[in-house]
């Protein structure tokens, strides 16, 4: 049975209290985009044959050096479907590896970005010089257009979400990264995928909430104003199913702090709590020294793009979709925070986050050494 499109047995959506009740009983919330440097994309991360608990381990530990309480980490409906089982007991244990470090992971569902094609098995090599060049889309279009094929849809979401939906080990769920997107590798018209997505993501949200979870939802805006957030009339149709249907809100903002400041003041505005996930392009002004003041005085989570530079090759800038940095490197790196020995690439930002996290550098080398 369906109310106002929500499925009756569903549990209703969080009111403003409830979700302000959770978020006061977090910590300030830290943390990066995450995938290990071994990985491509999800599927490489997390299908057995290439699962590395042992990098992970060691990947993790250098994010709770810093204080990192939280990691954004992608799954993918190609894994549920080949071996529900074996994804289970590998999402258990990566969040056994991640609680051994203090740190509760908000999984994403869902993204609509890149490659359209998602294929399982041996993934490809990364394209020399291109930013993210292996990275896939879930549900891809096939499944996206192919109503027949929903009902594994939702046995994905109800099943991923029903298996942990009362494991304090996991912060939240993050639905659908950047529904309404479309990027590189994607012959998609927009128009006719944002139409689809926005008759499926409510479904999401629906079959999410049938499984009761004591985590809250969302799926976060990504190219609005501050004066668009800040104006309901000004809302996409997307940009609607997500503000009205999250328990928390989220949002992602590469530009500098005076945006970063808009941005959260618009959202605010809801009265939930505001967590940005993914935020940290140094070329555009959007720098820890720039945004993580901000955020903890506003008591915004932050959650920037990528962890350790590695097979996604996201240090690489945006403009490397069409112009490779094969023979040269950019001037500065755009995401990430370490190289793959676990060096800093700038000890100032390191230490910046470890101030504004509270760890001491002496506990903070006890960690990253696994002392």
């Amino acid at each position: 049975m369906l109310v106002s499109g929500v499925l009756a047995y569903a549990r209703p959506r969080w009111t403003p209290e409830q979700a302000n009740a959770w978020y006061q009983q977090q910590r300030w919330l830290v943390g990066s985009n995450f995938i290990p440097k071994d990985a491509i994309n999800q599927l490489e991360m997390w299908q057995a044959d290439s699962f590395d608990p042992e990098e992970i381990d060691r990947e993790l530990g250098w994010a709770e050096s810093l204080g990192m309480n939280t990691m954004r980490v992608f799954l993918h409906d190609l894994l549920w479907q080949q071996d529900a089982p074996g994804f289970q007991t590998r999402i258990d244990a990566f969040l056994g590896i991640a609680a051994k470090h203090h740190i509760r992971p908000l999984f994403v569902l869902f993204d609509s970005c890149w490659d359209p094609n998602p294929k399982l098995g041996p993934q490809h090599a990364p394209v020399p010089g291109v930013h993210n060049s292996g990275w896939v889309q879930s549900p891809g279009v096939a499944a996206l257009e192919d109503k027949s094929q929903y009902p594994w849809l939702k046995a994905y979401v109800t099943g991923v979400i029903g298996a942990f939906a009362n494991d304090p080990r996991i912060l939240g769920w993050d639905l659908w990264n950047e529904p309404d997107n479309i990027n590189i590798g994607s012959s998609n018209d927009r128009k006719a995928k944002r139409k689809r997505v926005n008759k499926v993501l409510p479904r999401v949200f629906e079959w999410a909430r049938s499984t009761d979870p004591s985590q809250p939802l969302t799926a976060g805006v990504w190219d609005g104003t501050a004066e668009q957030y800040a104006n309901r009339h000004k809302w996409s149709r997307t940009e609607r199913i997500e503000l009205e249907q999250s328990d928390v809100i989220s949002f992602h903002n590469y530009s500098g702090p005076e945006k970063f400041q808009a941005d959260v003041t618009a959202l605010q505005k809801l009265g939930r709590p505001v967590l940005c996930t993914e935020f940290m392009a140094r070329p555009r002004g959007s720098t820890f020294e720039a945004i993580l003041p901000l955020a903890k005085k506003e008591r915004v989570a932050a959650i920037n793009w990528g962890l350790v530079v590695g097979k996604t090759q996201t240090n690489l800038p945006w403009d490397s979709w069409a112009h490779p940095y094969v023979k040269e490197q950019p001037p500065e790196w755009f995401h990430e925070v370490f190289y793959g020995d676990g060096r800093p690439y700038r000890d100032s930002e390191v230490q910046l986050i470890r101030q504004l996290t509270g760890v001491s550098a002496d506990a903070s080398t006890a960690k990253s050494t696994g002392q």
